[in-house]
């Protein structure tokens, strides 16, 4: 699942439920680590709060 672009459904420490664009880019343990495109910057995320993941597939020139 490596290089994936993905939306993760994440549970924040504030409570709130959010959803993040990424590009997985290694995956070590109960940890991931992405390209967070939102930001344009690697970040680490635990994978005990990602709620749920869902791929993002392009098709042409649009994302499906």
């Amino acid at each position: 699942m490596r290089k994936q672009l993905i939306k993760a459904i994440i549970y924040a420490k504030t409570g709130a439920v959010i959803i993040k664009r990424v590009k997985i880019i290694k995956v070590v343990g109960d940890l991931f680590q992405a390209f967070y495109f939102a930001i344009q910057a690697k970040r680490i995320f635990l994978i005990s709060i990602v709620l749920a993941v869902i791929p993002v597939f392009r098709k042409g020139r649009g994302v499906v």
